[in-house]
C-alpha cells in the first residue's frame, strides 16, 4: 500500500482573496484630514468626545464672565484663580483615582482639615520642625486612606459608608487636636505658608517651564510614535506631533506671559502640574495604573487575571487620603491657620465635581488625573466670575450643583451613546 505524506492543504484562490484586517487608526492617518473629519463625526455619533467639551465649556465661562467684567482675564484674577484652585484639584486628583474603582470616598474634605490640624499643633503647639510636621501630615493622609481602604477590601463594607463614617470621626479628630481655641495661626512664611504665596518673579522661569514642558512632550510623542511604527502597530504620523506640540506651546506661553504680567510662576501651579505629569505617568505607563483601569472595568476578571484586588483598593484609597492631606496644606496655607471650618461646606462637593466635569466617569473605568486640572479650572472660573458680580454664595451653590448635575448627566448618556454604539 502506498504511503502518503501528510502535508498542509493549500487553497491559493482562497489565500489570494483574504483581505488583510487593518487597524481602523491607521487608515484614519492614512486619510489625512478628511479622514481626521470622519473619525470626529464617528465619535461624535457615539459619545465619545474625550474633554473635548469641558474645554469648550471652560471658554464659554470665560468669554461670559469677561463680557460682564473686563477684570475677569486680567493676569491678576487669573493668577489669585490658578492660586486657589490647587487645594481644590489636589485632592480630586486622589479622587480620580477612588472613582476609576467605581467607588466614592467622602472623607476626603475631613482628612484635609486633619493635615492641616496636624502640622498646626506639631509646628506651632509642641515646636517641631515644621518639614517633618509636613511629613507627619502626609502621612496621616495616607494611613487614614489605608484604613477606609482596608474595610471597604478586607471587611467587606460599603466604600460609601466606609467614607461617611470617615467624614463624621475624622472631623471631630479634627476639633479634637484643635482643642477649645479652635483656631492656630501658621507662619505666613514657613514651609505651609509660602505654599501658595512664593511667586518665582523672574520671567525666565514661567517661559523656561513653558518651553522645557513643549520640548519634554514633543520628545515623548516623537519617541513613542517611532517606537509604535518600527512594532508595526498605529502610531502618529509627524504632522499630528508637531500640530498637538504647537497647540501646547500656544498654551503653555500664553499662561506664562499672563503669570509673568502679576508676580510670576506660583509654585502652588508649579507643584500641581508636576503632581499631574506623575500622576498621569503612573496610570498610564505602570503595571499598577493598568490594574487600576482593569478593576474598574471588572473587579471578577480583574481577579481571574491575578490582580491582587484588595491591595489595589486599599492602595487608591490611600493614595486619595495622601492627596487629600496635601490639599488641606495648600487650604491652610491660604488663610495661614488651620481652624475648625476645614474640610466643611462645599469644599467635598467641589473635589468631586472638578473630577467628574474634568471627564472621570462616576461608573468607574474612564479617567485621567489632567481630568482634575479641567475640571477645577471650570469651578473654580465660576465661584470667581460669580463673586465679581457680587453674586451671593447660596446661589454660587446653586449654580455649581446645576452645573455638576448637568455633567453627570452627560456621563450617563455617553455610556448609554457608548453600549449602543459597541464601545462599551
Amino acid at each position: 500500500m502506498a504511503k502518503h505524506k501528510a502535508g498542509p492543504v493549500v487553497n491559493p484562490g482562497a489565500a489570494g482573496d483574504a483581505i488583510p484586517a487593518v487597524d481602523p487608526r491607521l487608515l484614519v492617518r492614512e486619510e489625512g484630514l478628511s479622514g481626521y473629519v470622519g473619525e470626529f463625526k464617528r465619535k461624535l455619533r457615539a459619545g465619545d468626545l474625550g474633554s473635548l467639551p469641558v474645554i469648550i465649556g471652560l471658554v464659554v465661562i470665560c468669554a461670559i464672565f469677561q463680557s460682564l467684567n473686563a477684570n475677569f482675564l486680567s493676569a491678576e484674577n487669573i493668577n489669585n484663580i490658578a492660586v486657589t484652585m490647587v487645594a481644590t484639584g489636589m485632592m480630586a486628583v486622589g479622587i480620580i483615582f477612588v472613582l476609576l474603582l467605581g467607588e466614592i470616598d467622602l472623607s476626603v474634605g475631613s482628612v484635609s482639615g486633619v493635615s492641616g490640624a496636624i502640622v498646626a499643633v506639631l509646628a506651632v503647639t509642641h515646636g517641631v520642625n515644621e518639614w517633618l510636621a509636613v511629613l507627619a501630615a502626609i502621612a496621616g493622609g495616607a494611613l487614614i486612606g489605608s484604613i477606609h481602604g482596608f474595610f471597604f477590601a478586607k471587611i467587606g463594607a460599603p466604600a460609601f459608608a466606609v467614607t461617611l463614617s470617615g467624614l463624621l470621626f475624622w472631623s471631630g479628630f479634627m476639633l479634637q487636636l484643635l482643642g477649645s481655641n479652635g483656631t492656630i495661626n501658621l507662619d505666613s512664611e514657613g514651609v505651609v505658608g509660602k505654599l501658595t504665596t512664593y511667586y518665582f518673579s523672574d520671567v525666565a522661569a514661567a517661559y523656561g517651564l513653558a518651553a522645557v514642558a513643549v520640548a519634554v512632550y514633543f520628545l515623548s510623542a516623537f519617541l513613542d510614535a517611532r517606537r509604535r511604527s518600527a512594532a508595526g502597530v498605529p502610531s502618529r504620523p509627524l504632522s499630528e506631533v508637531l500640530l498637538r506640540t504647537g497647540l501646547l506651546a500656544v498654551v503653555a506661553f500664553t499662561a506664562a506671559s499672563v503669570f509673568n504680567q502679576y508676580k510670576g510662576m506660583p509654585l502652588a501651579v508649579l507643584l500641581f502640574l508636576l503632581v499631574l505629569v506623575g500622576t498621569d505617568f503612573l496610570l498610564r505607563r505602570t503595571g499598577f495604573g493598568r490594574k487600576i483601569f482593569a478593576l474598574g472595568g471588572s473587579v471578577e476578571a480583574s481577579r481571574r487575571a491575578g490582580i491582587n484586588v484588595d491591595m489595589i483598593r486599599i492602595a487608591v484609597f490611600a493614595i486619595a487620603g495622601t492627596f487629600a492631606a496635601v490639599g488641606g496644606l495648600f487650604w491652610a496655607s491660604k488663610i495661614a491657620a488651620a481652624n475648625q471650618s476645614a474640610g466643611a461646606g462645599d469644599l467635598l462637593m467641589n473635589v468631586i465635581a472638578a473630577a467628574v466635569i474634568g471627564g472621570t466617569s462616576l461608573f468607574g473605568g474612564r479617567g485621567r488625573t489632567w481630568n482634575a486640572l479641567l475640571g477645577v479650572m471650570v469651578i473654580t472660573s465660576i465661584q470667581y466670575g460669580l463673586a465679581l458680580q457680587g453674586i451671593a454664595t447660596p446661589i454660587q451653590y446653586m449654580i455649581t450643583g446645576a452645573v455638576l448635575l448637568a455633567t453627570v448627566v452627560i456621563d450617563s448618556v455617553t455610556r448609554k451613546t457608548q453600549k449602543t454604539a459597541g464601545r462599551a
